[in-house]
């Protein structure tokens, strides 16, 4: 009985202190993982303590952008009967922690239970990639963290007879989210390689299958037969020295939210965040405007060295592991990997276009008195758009450019509008709004929401089934690509004359 009632203290002090505070869960996570690795006991407590203070820092991030943000969302709300969501996977990982127990009752530390399962889950399709056909181990840990919140709200929301069920939800979470990482990130593997001649990575983030229509898209539409561009690439034109401003993403952030949140505040009016306590009546009401705005990439600074600290040392704990374990494998990796690679113009140029493409979008919204407004964040409109102008410059040179991200700027607003607006994540103030998120995402949650588990059903196999048409579509070079690309573009040479 003894035993038993010290077993049952252990359980409830973890259930209570680890299980459902999500800092001491990543920490154990690492430390498990370090442990079946065998590393060494201070490597083991050293990486642990860094997750654990990591995702305190990230907690100190999202706490400040919730109370910059609240006064303006108050704002909107009073004076406009408006929600506004700012699209960016911080504000949406940050969205989803403020109101996932005010609507669903639920603790954000089972989005970290989801996110090591949805691993495992995408670690055996690649393990047995003879059969799934899957090649790629997604790597990028602080975007897992990001999708994985994500996720778990659109399913809760789709799925409302899960949330008294954990053990369903945690396994139908983990299937979706695992085939969606083997899936998204194995689209990838052709533009990447092709791009970067054999690099042999992939790319793992919030815009793969962005990335694979983007690369489709430009060959088709400004492509030639022989796998090049009609027109010039934009690595022929000469750039103005002013556009390297944009390549610091803190001083990118800070221009973007002081024009937005400067240009919503204004028209709020200084009466109102008078009213609320934000400032005082006797201090200028155009340096709180700017302050308020710099105070945002700030938060976000913070928010992204906490994410960066606790990531490290949890995918380090199963990298070692995993690449034990995936032959005929690339590991997927983050978006901005590939700006190294290809004409370095073509990420402005994108960034740029997306921009232009999101603006217009905003207005519309405004126009047509959108209940939901969307503003700009800094991470959707540069990496998703840098990224699929970099493979689209390579496919189909300037103009391709320039269209594509420009019509992906477009579709993150409206699509970010329609879904955050519906399943309620506008009214906490983000959305990880990335391509993706703003399309295939949406087409999920609406399939499973209207089909319940048939939907989920659809959902997976429709997943599956992408790697297995690609494969049958070039059964020879499919793994030969990841395996010897030299030997791939030898093959594809005498395929091209007709003598493979």
């Amino acid at each position: 009985m003894a035993v038993l009632n010290v077993l049952n203290a252990i359980w409830s002090f973890f259930a209570t202190y680890v299980l459902q505070k999500a800092p001491y869960m990543v920490g154990f996570l690492t430390l498990l993982g370090y442990c079946l690795m065998g590393k060494k006991w201070y490597d083991t407590l050293a990486g642990t303590l860094k997750a654990i203070i990591g995702m305190l820092i990230l907690n100190v991030g999202s706490g400040g952008l919730t109370s910059n943000f609240r006064p303006i969302l108050a704002g909107l709300k009073d004076r406009f009967n408006l929600t506004a969501a700012v699209i960016d996977p911080y504000y949406g990982q940050n969205a989803v922690t403020a109101g996932v127990e005010e609507t669903f009752g639920k603790g954000f530390s089972q989005v970290m239970t989801l996110l090591l399962i949805a691993f495992i889950v995408n670690i055996l399709l690649v393990r047995f990639n003879k059969i799934t056909k899957c090649r790629t181990l997604f790597t990028t840990g602080h975007v897992q963290v990001q999708q994985a919140a994500t996720a778990y709200w659109l399913i809760l929301f789709a799925l409302p007879a899960l949330r008294n069920n954990d053990v369903a939800l945690m396994i139908i979470m983990s299937i979706v989210l695992g085939a969606y990482w083997a899936v998204g990130s194995n689209l990838t593997v052709k533009p990447m390689q092709e791009l970067t001649e054999g690099a042999g990575f992939a790319i793992a983030h919030q815009q793969m299958f962005g990335i694979r229509l983007g690369y489709w898209l430009s060959g088709k539409l400004f492509g030639g037969k022989d796998g090049k561009p009609k027109g010039r690439k934009v690595g022929e034109m000469e750039m103005p020295g002013f556009f390297s401003i944009f390549n610091e993403n803190m001083v990118c952030t800070a221009i973007l939210m002081t024009v937005f949140f400067g240009i919503i505040m204004c028209v709020i009016g200084k009466p109102f965040f008078v009213a609320q306590g934000a400032t005082k009546e006797s201090e200028a009401f155009a340096f709180y405007v700017f302050n308020t705005s710099l105070q945002f990439a700030v938060y976000l600074a913070i928010l992204q060295l906490g994410v960066r600290t606790f990531v490290t040392e949890l995918t380090a704990s199963f990298q070692g592991i995993a690449d034990k374990l995936l032959p005929s494998s690339v590991p997927g990796v983050d978006c901005a990997v590939c700006y190294g690679f290809g004409d370095s113009n073509a990420v402005t140029f994108g960034f740029l276009a997306g921009l232009t493409g999101q603006i217009v979008a905003i207005i519309t919204l405004i126009l047509i008195k959108s209940p939901t407004i969307i503003i700009c964040g800094f991470v959707p409109v540069f990496f998703d758009n840098a990224t699929i102008g970099l493979v689209a410059n390579e496919k189909g040179g300037l103009k391709a450019c320039l269209i594509i991200p420009f019509c992906s700027g477009l579709i993150q607003v409206f699509g970010a509008a329609l879904i955050s607006g519906w399943v309620g994540l506008a009214n906490y103030g983000g959305y990880l709004g990335m391509f993706d998120w703003d399309t295939v995402w949406p087409l999920m949650t609406v399939i499973m929401h209207y089909l319940s588990y048939v939907g989920v059903a659809i959902c997976v196999i429709g997943l599956l089934a992408i790697p297995q048409i690609e494969y049958r579509m070039d059964p020879k070079g499919y793994f030969l690509i990841t395996e010897d690309y030299d030997a791939y573009v030898e093959y594809q040479e005498k395929k091209a004359q007709g003598k493979a």
